[in-house]
């Protein structure tokens, strides 16, 4: 059996790897799992650039929301190293002026020592779709973005803002590419991801039933398979 490539994970906004753990467990005994925290930088890329000295030298990548624009920056920077690329409720678009206006309010509450605050503002409680667990998930995010503290939210922060629009880079992108999207994300529109999947010539579109934002702890086990099943299914195009 041919040796699989390794999976590097990039968490979105104040998130580290309990984002993923479900699938560090899931998965992680048939292949290499590597998580990459964007937290060094204040750019997407700023923070693509600090990953790269530490990702292996071929690769499958996955990047939820801020870490999926970050995983576009890398292709864009080393196309010839990724095998496989799985987007979560990422938006590849520049961010709006209303919408960076609204970010600057949540920027300023976490300068003011209400970072707390700021991520309830950032991921509410109707970003996660209503289950027995969700309780559990939102006392997750408010866990790893305190661990993650102000100086990482500000950078991350001021990188989404800034984000730059990867509608080329998109097109560009020779590889299997799976976008994985809660059917009830309310941050990041269906439209929005519907659109990212069309762009790029080999892009598939996953919707997850019953789950918002943060799908791959609100469905852990239909996210793990859709991702098992893509990574050791066909390259197709390699």
């Amino acid at each position: 059996m041919p040796q699989r490539e390794p999976l590097v994970l990039i968490p979105g906004l104040m998130a580290d790897a309990r984002l993923f753990l479900p699938q560090l467990v899931q998965l992680g005994a048939d292949r290499a799992m590597q998580v990459a925290l964007a937290t060094t930088g204040e750019t997407v890329e700023q923070m693509s650039e600090a990953i790269l000295p530490g990702l292996p030298e071929k690769f499958a990548l996955l990047g939820h929301g801020l870490g999926g624009d970050i995983a576009l920056d890398i292709i864009r920077r080393i196309p010839d190293r990724v095998t496989r690329v799985i987007l979560m409720a990422t938006d590849p678009l520049s961010e709006p002026p209303q919408a960076a206006a609204a970010r600057e309010a949540r920027i300023v509450a976490a300068k003011s020592g209400r970072l707390a605050e700021a991520m309830r503002a950032e991921i509410p409680l109707a970003a996660v779709a209503d289950s027995p667990w969700r309780d559990d998930i939102m006392a997750l995010v408010q866990d790893m973005a305190m661990g993650l503290g102000e100086g990482v939210f500000l950078r991350q922060s001021r990188a989404l803002q800034r984000r730059p629009d990867q509608q080329k880079t998109m097109r560009r992108v020779k590889l299997p590419v799976l976008v994985i999207a809660g059917d009830a994300d309310p941050l990041v529109p269906m439209r929005r991801q519907e659109f990212t999947a069309k762009l790029m010539p080999f892009g598939t579109l996953l919707v997850i039933e019953a789950a918002g934002h943060l799908a791959s702890l609100e469905q852990p086990e239909a996210v793990s398979s859709a991702i098992a099943a893509f990574l050791n299914g066909p390259m197709m195009l390699r």
